[in-house]
């Protein structure tokens, strides 16, 4: 299991195109008018990962199974959304149900692809998305602590609200409210504005190796750290060439990673999730987890009568496993460890569990 993602932006900003280069299809309408996507495209995407191949054939696996991302095409926004201009409030609870929002920002100038604006101004785009979430999330925070609904909040969630109503009206930065709230208690409030955020810049085929005027404003107001230069159109293009192909189109771009794994990693990193394995003959597969988990919760991703009733894990390192190639010259020259409930797994353990039935 891994990660539910929505790609929201204005509309025409290459959302769709990025969509059908993620999951590598053409499900994703991609035409030059706005809200030409109305109901969201659903893609659920393998996250390739070299180091579970290698654990296949090692183990000599029957099946390999990667772990998984699921992308959401969500139809455009636009200013007044939050009062059900465009398509409104069924684009806003499209989003309400991703773990990530993906920003598909316009980075590009074009005469024949529509813009909803006179030009080209990623900041601004940005912040009308931003504006139309703060709004739709003051209308639901004010729903919920109205007499008639604040009975059915509990306390803490009642705290949250207020501190994020008090954050949006005076336009404080909201994520600081994750340093100040548990993150179970946050998810359950549902807040748009709290959602984990990814920036994708939409540049021409020039700007994808250095960026462009609008890149450099945009990674200026808000950073490197969460920001990708792609283009859409050029990793659709990718995808119907063959590997080497890839790599030579790539090598002429001066791009050294495609786009699509550059997402997946900073995707991974932003919500704090790692992977563990479990290898044998049988199967070989990857697992998502959140960083820091104890080893039963990591069982209860396979199974919950595995977490429920955990005894011990034998744990390996990817690279001791790699090294000695697999379970048994491992156990044999000390590199497979046994370990109870309080073990955090690390990313790239392949595992194997213990437990009662």
């Amino acid at each position: 299991m891994g990660f539910k993602c929505g790609i929201v932006g204005l509309p025409n900003v290459g959302k769709s195109t990025l969509f059908n280069a993620l999951t590598n299809s053409s499900k994703a309408q991609a035409e030059n008018f706005p809200f030409c996507t109305i109901d969201p495209n659903l893609g659920i995407v393998p996250v390739v990962d070299e180091r579970l191949d290698n654990l296949s054939n090692i183990s000599n696996s029957k099946k390999k199974i990667y772990t998984s991302i699921t992308f959401v095409d969500i139809a455009g926004l636009v200013k007044g959304a939050s009062k059900g201009e465009g398509l409104g409030n069924k684009f806003l609870s499209h989003v309400r149900e991703v773990d990530a929002i993906i920003h598909m920002i316009r980075c590009f100038d074009s005469d024949d692809i529509q813009n909803v604006n006179d030009n080209v101004d990623p900041v601004r785009d940005l912040e009308i998305i931003q504006t139309e979430i703060k709004l739709a999330d003051i209308e639901s925070i004010q729903k919920r602590l109205d007499k008639k609904n604040r009975k059915k909040v509990s306390n803490e969630q009642i705290q949250i609200l207020e501190t994020a109503l008090e954050y949006i009206n005076n336009d404080k930065n909201i994520d600081e409210i994750h340093k100040i709230y548990e993150k179970k208690e946050i998810e359950i409030c549902g807040l748009l504005s709290l959602k984990p955020n990814l920036y994708v810049c939409n540049v021409d085929e020039e700007s994808i190796a250095r960026g462009n005027k609008y890149t450099r404003k945009f990674i200026e107001k808000y950073g490197e750290i969460n920001t990708i230069i792609i283009s859409a159109e050029i990793e659709n293009q990718l995808n119907s060439l063959s590997d080497k192909e890839k790599i030579n189109y790539m090598e002429m771009l001066s791009v050294k990673e495609a786009g699509i794994k550059t997402l997946t990693k900073k995707g991974y990193n932003l919500l704090n999730l790692e992977t563990f394995f479990t290898s044998g003959p049988e199967e070989s597969r990857a697992w998502t987890i959140n960083k820091n988990c104890l080893a039963p919760k990591a069982a209860g991703k396979i199974h919950t009568d595995f977490e429920k009733g955990f005894i011990k894990v034998e744990t390996i390192s990817y690279k001791d496993f790699v090294a000695n190639k697999g379970w048994v010259n491992s156990k044999n020259n000390g590199k497979m460890r046994l370990e109870g409930k309080e073990y955090t797994v690390k990313d790239g353990d392949v595992l194997n569990f213990r437990f009662n039935t």
